[in-house]
């Protein structure tokens, strides 16, 4: 065995795949280029480094379950509002994060909340955050299986795992007052520690309707606004699956 094969060996033992595929091309641009020794030894530790954080990502993304093609690069910012497109920017960066702050989208259907939400998620897990997409109702749902079966703490420990908590349309959970009780108890869970990001067609005013009694809605919403970032998707926003289907209809016409 040569010493470069004794030395892509010892590289997988160490887990260092890519090191080790990319052994063979490093060192022969090294010998080409004249690279002293910490030249070589930097190259090779920054290729691996890349491929792990790439590894990182991938794992996160299949794991964040974000709806497939809601990104940045379909995301059409030429309808967003210059103030939206700001804090797009500001939350992409992820700096939120840090702070356990959560994001609070509300709008009418259809304005394009769950996409810009899906973005700031994409982006996050670009940067290396854990982060899980899911309707609110599903999550509910879940949530009163756990609880039914003696194992919400359990499942709240699950959930603890991720940075950022994206939760979907919160107005449509059923609203029943088990339903309430679960989710009050996430955001309380949740609440200085981990983020979360709504997206919701009830303004505050209506929050009611899911927590069922004041004293409830006005500890949620205490919460969630404690530190937060509010964006709002104003009514002079045209919805898009509106227009996607009034251009369909124009296509088949024409």
């Amino acid at each position: 065995m040569s010493p470069a094969e004794t030395v892509q060996q010892q590289l997988r033992a160490l887990n260092c795949t890519t090191a080790a595929q990319a052994l063979d091309d490093v060192q022969a641009r090294a010998q080409r280029d004249g690279w002293p020794l910490t030249r070589f030894l930097q190259e090779l530790c920054a290729l691996e480094l890349e491929g792990r954080r790439q590894n990182r990502v991938a794992r996160l993304l299949r794991d964040s379950h974000l709806p497939a093609g809601k990104t940045l690069a379909t995301l059409d910012q030429g309808r967003l509002p210059v103030r939206l497109r700001r804090q797009l920017a500001e939350l992409c960066t992820g700096e939120f994060v840090g702070r356990a702050e959560n994001v609070l989208l509300f709008g009418l259907p259809g304005r394009g909340k769950t996409h810009y939400a899906a973005t700031v998620g994409q982006a996050l897990v670009e940067l290396g955050h854990s982060v899980l997409f899911t309707p609110t109702f599903r999550l509910v749902d879940e949530l009163l299986r756990a609880k039914r079966d003696l194992e919400l703490d359990r499942a709240l420990r699950r959930l603890d795992r991720y940075a950022v908590l994206i939760l979907d349309d919160l107005g449509y959970v059923q609203q029943s007052r088990d339903e309430m009780e679960v989710l009050f108890t996430l955001l309380a869970e949740r609440y200085e520690r981990r983020s979360v990001i709504i997206t919701s067609n009830l303004v505050f005013s209506e929050w009611e309707r899911i927590f069922k009694d004041p004293l409830t809605t006005a500890a949620a919403i205490d919460r969630l606004v404690h530190h937060c970032v509010i964006v709002e998707f104003g009514k002079d926003m045209r919805s898009q699956r509106a227009e996607q289907a009034a251009q369909r209809r124009r296509q088949e016409t024409a």
